[in-house]
C-alpha cells in the first residue's frame, strides 16, 4: 500500500511527505532580525504545540547558559520582569494561550522579541517595533519545526544569549546529513529499504508509547505529537531514568492485553547509565509488554541525531496516517475546537 505511488498520491491531498522531504531546506533559511544584544538574566518561550518544539530541542542542544523555561499555557512565571528575555512564538500569529503570556509579559516590562509567521502576532511585533523572525507560511506548525529551531537559534545568538558562537553555522552544517537520510525514507524506496515505512507497519492500529534518554526526550515528544496530528492516534512520551521510578511496574500487570506499540530511542551519546536502564528494563518486562522498536540515531554529534530522529519520525508518522486510510495533513478537530472556544 504505501510502496504504491498512486495510492500515496490520492490520499496525501496536500503533499505532506513532499513537505517533510524537504526539511533539509529549512535549516539554511535566513533571518534578518532587527535586534541588538541585550542583557538578560533569564530566557522565556511562550508557545503551544508545534511552536514549542524549537524551544524544547535547544534545552538539549545547544543548551543554555542561564535559566531557561518553556511555558506552554497562559500564565507566565512570576520572576518575568524587565531582566527577562521573553519569545512570543506562534507559527498561525494567532495562538490565544500565547498572545495572553505576552500581554503579561509587557505589563512585567519584560524584553521581547517575536517569532511567527504572520496574524496578530506579527501585527503586534510591528505596531510596538519588538525584533521578529518572520518564519515561512503556509504550512502546518509541526511541519515547520527546523524552521523555528533556525529562527530561535539565530535569535538568540544575535542577542548575545547563547554561549555555542558555531550554533547557527553547525545547523547549516547539518542540513546535507539530514538530506541523506531523507532520501532513504522517501515514498520511492520500497519497504524492504525504508525505515520509516517498516515502522510504520508495526505501528498501525495500536496506541504508540516512545520511550527516550534525557537528551532525546524533545525528539521523543515531536514523535508524540506528529503521531497524534499526522496518524491521528493516540501516543504517550517518557524518558529514562524517570520511567523507572513509576511508569515502569505499570506495564507489569495490567492491563494484561496490552495494545501498544513500544518504540526506543536510543543514543550512545546519553549517559551510559541511562542506556543500561534501557537494556535491563527491556530484560525484566519480556513478556509483560510489546517488545519494543529500537531506533539508533545516526549522527556523529547531538545536534544530527536530534534532527536525524525528529525527521525520521515525521516520515514513520506519515506513512502510518496513510496505512490508516486518512490524509495526514488536515486536524479537523483542533479547528472545530478553536471555533468552539470563540463562543
Amino acid at each position: 500500500m504505501i510502496d504504491d505511488l498512486k495510492y500515496i498520491h490520492n490520499l496525501d491531498k496536500q503533499d505532506s511527505l513532499g513537505v517533510a522531504g524537504k526539511q533539509d531546506k529549512q535549516l539554511l533559511e535566513k533571518y534578518e532580525i532587527n535586534i541588538e544584544k541585550i542583557s538578560a538574566d533569564n530566557i522565556v518561550v511562550a508557545g503551544m504545540g508545534g511552536s514549542a518544539l524549537a524551544a524544547s530541542i535547544s534545552t538539549s542542544w545547544p543548551g543554555h547558559n542561564r535559566p531557561f523555561q518553556i511555558v506552554r499555557g497562559y500564565d507566565i512565571p512570576g520572576y518575568v520582569n524587565e531582566k527577562t528575555f521573553f519569545i512570543a512564538s506562534s507559527y498561525s500569529g494567532n495562538t490565544e494561550e500565547t498572545l495572553a503570556a505576552l500581554e503579561s509579559a509587557e505589563k512585567n516590562q519584560a524584553q521581547i522579541a517575536v517569532i511567527t509567521s504572520g496574524g496578530k502576532l506579527a501585527k503586534i511585533a510591528e505596531e510596538k517595533g519588538y525584533p521578529i523572525a518572520k518564519l515561512p507560511a503556509s504550512m502546518q506548525p509541526r511541519y515547520a519545526v527546523f524552521y523555528g529551531l533556525k529562527a530561535l537559534i539565530t535569535l538568540l545568538d544575535k542577542a548575545g544569549l547563547i554561549a555555542d558562537k558555531n550554533a547557527v553555522s553547525d545547523l547549516e552544517s547539518s542540513a546535507p546529513m539530514i538530506a541523506e537520510a531523507i532520501a532513504g525514507w522517501a515514498p520511492t524506496v520500497p519497504t524492504g529499504d525504508n525505515l520509516a515505512k517498516q515502522i510504520a507497519k508495526e505501528a498501525i492500529g495500536k496506541s504508540i508509547v516512545v520511550y527516550s534518554g534525557p537528551k532525546l526526550s524533545p525528539a521523543g515528544y515531536k514523535w508524540k505529537i506528529s503521531f497524534n496530528e499526522n496518524a491521528k492516534q493516540v501516543a504517550w512520551v517518557n524518558q529514562y531514568p524517570e520511567f523507572n521510578h513509576n511508569e515502569f511496574i505499570g506495564w507489569s500487570k495490567q492491563p494484561t492485553k496490552k495494545p501498544y506499540t513500544v518504540i526506543d530511542l536510543r543514543s550512545n551519546l546519553e549517559n551510559p547509565r541511562v542506556n543500561k536502564r534501557f537494556e535491563v528494563s527491556e530484560r525484566l518486562l519480556s513478556g509483560e509488554r510489546p517488545a519494543p522498536i529500537k531506533v539508533e540515531a545516526q549522527g556523529d554529534n547531538l545536534l544530527e541525531q536530534l534532527l536525524w530522529i525528529v525527521t525520521l519520525g515525521d516520515f514513520v508518522s506519515l506513512y502510518t496516517a496513510l496505512l490508516n486510510g486518512i490524509d495526514p495533513t488536515p486536524v479537523d478537530l483542533i479547528e472545530k475546537l478553536k471555533k468552539l472556544l470563540e463562543d
